[in-house]
């Protein structure tokens, strides 16, 4: 009957079919809504998907993990990397109408570095020491250091330009007013989005009029929605969804590796956690593959803390990445913790929907060295909330990726990094790598970096790094051009067409 209700529901709002001459308004579901509206401070993927089609940044990570314009048109290093000058597309307006300048650039980011915003990406950028603008075009970051990843840091819609007269007012979140592809004209919250082409956007035609989005937690509703032409497009999170989309003949199932990482968070701060032969137990203990196949149908690879295909090692390299349950219990006796002990694990509900199967192996894997966990599943918006506040034992998590190992890191691992209330874990090496790695222009050397702070990571185990998975998308044999990306953007929907 839920799944029924579901369909039928969608059906009430989505009146043209997908063989409609009037069909050029994409009919999207997906099965989890954004938090909120602040592109500063939305940390989770649901919220991301929403705000990057809203909102802009200077630039953009393309599908090929390459830097692209976006707001800016051009960009430029001097001064032995100290100094980044960006010129502005003079086409761009904010969807009120009003140019893009460089004020706005600036106001955005001293928002984002200004500590009382909560801003999720703020570490990334206190190598920013000023921010000038000769003109309305101009923007000039001084950097107090050479910041090789400044750029991918930039392409995020954490980092998104938003207007300064928002920003005074104190709108920014209460409403979305970007310079992206498309306008927010209503919001919902947990059912349904209408997205209008924005015509004023700078960055090209968009062929679609526009995208109504349905939230269907039930991805199995997303399915039969699917198979009867109610929607054109999905994004979905479920592998097992994902691997029935696949056998169905009039359904495109997209499949791309993605880079964000599912991962058990421990929390050093607490109990015997605080104690490296306790974690490195539970990494001892913990049997990857096996979470990999039993969570997520073998949907994916176990991965070390680096995803980027630029960066990525080979995980068998890394401490205890073969289930060791002798080793395990060894280092759990040499701590003092032969007869185990009690701890909390927090999963959220829906993202991922692997999450509730991945804490039940873990469980059942750490009870083998007498730890008994005890799963605490959350809604989203309560798990985030929590998580943010490093409320917790231990957390499984998917966490984003990005093309560089810096970016994706400093804010947890970075002695003042804004995440390290989440990390809980400060280590003079791990700190002192990053920031060699930040300002390593060469890539060969950049490697050997990144690769050493793995290798580091792995064996201080502050979290226990599981497999990467697939990002999907499912459409009508309608949609052509969607372009997908291995980091977890659906930015490629502003590629669409639809055939009537």
């Amino acid at each position: 009957m839920k799944l029924l209700g579901c369909v039928a529901a969608l059906a009430m709002y989505s009146p043209v079919m997908a063989g409609d001459a009037m069909a050029q308004t994409l009919r999207m579901a997906w099965s989890q809504d954004a938090t909120g509206l602040d592109p500063h401070k939305q940390p989770a993927f649901s919220s991301q998907r929403l705000l990057e089609l809203v909102y802009e940044p200077l630039v953009r990570v393309d599908a090929d993990l390459v830097i692209a314009p976006a707001i800016a048109e051009s960009w430029e290093f001097s001064d032995e990397g100290k100094v980044l000058t960006f010129k502005l597309n003079k086409a761009s307006k904010f969807q009120n109408g009003a140019p893009v300048t460089a004020a706005d650039v600036k106001a955005s980011f001293e928002r984002i570095l200004d500590e009382a915003t909560g801003a999720v990406a703020r570490a990334n950028f206190q190598s920013i020491e000023a921010i000038e603008t000769p003109d309305d075009a101009t923007v000039i970051f001084k950097l107090k250091q050479a910041d090789t990843p400044l750029l991918t840091a930039m392409a995020s819609v954490n980092a998104a330009v938003v207007p300064a007269s928002e920003i005074a007012a104190g709108n920014v979140g209460t409403k979305a007013l970007g310079s992206g592809p498309f306008i927010l004209e209503s919001w919902n919250p947990n059912s349904k989005e209408v997205l209008k082409t924005n015509p004023d956007w700078a960055g090209g035609k968009v062929e679609i009029d526009g995208i109504d989005i349905s939230v269907l937690p039930d991805e199995t509703a997303i399915l039969a929605a699917l198979r009867a032409k109610q929607i054109d497009f999905a994004v979905l999170n479920d592998p097992m969804v994902a691997t029935m989309v696949a056998r169905e003949q009039n359904v495109t199932l997209d499949r791309t590796p993605g880079l964000a990482y599912h991962v058990l968070q421990m929390n050093p701060s607490r109990s015997a956690m605080k104690e490296l032969a306790v974690r490195q137990a539970i990494s001892c203990a913990i049997d990857r593959k096996d979470v990999l196949e039993t969570a997520s149908l073998g949907e994916g690879a176990v991965t070390g803390p680096l995803t980027s295909p630029a960066f990525a090692n080979d995980p068998s390299t890394l401490f205890c990445y073969e289930k060791d349950l002798d080793k395990a219990k060894q280092l759990m006796a040499d701590a003092g913790f032969k007869d185990g002990f009690s701890a909390t694990v927090i999963a959220a509900t829906g993202e991922p929907p692997t999450a509730a199967s991945e804490a039940q192996v873990i469980q059942s894997q750490l009870a083998e060295i007498g730890i008994k966990l005890d799963i605490r599943m959350m809604e989203l918006n309560v798990y985030v909330d929590t998580w943010l506040k490093g409320d917790f034992d231990m957390a499984v998590a998917l966490n984003a990726g990005s093309a560089d190992p810096y970016t994706m890191y400093n804010r947890y691992w970075t002695k003042n990094g804004n995440l390290q209330k989440v990390a809980q874990f400060s280590d003079d090496k791990l700190d002192s790598l990053l920031q060699e790695g930040r300002a390593e222009p060469d890539h060969e050397k950049r490697k050997a970096i990144f690769s050493e702070f793995e290798k580091h990571i792995a064996e201080m185990s502050p979290w226990v790094w599981l497999y990467t998975s697939y990002n999907y998308a499912a459409f009508q044999k309608n949609v052509t051009g969607f372009e997908p990306r291995r980091t977890n953007s659906i930015f490629g929907v502003t590629k669409i067409k639809l055939a009537n």
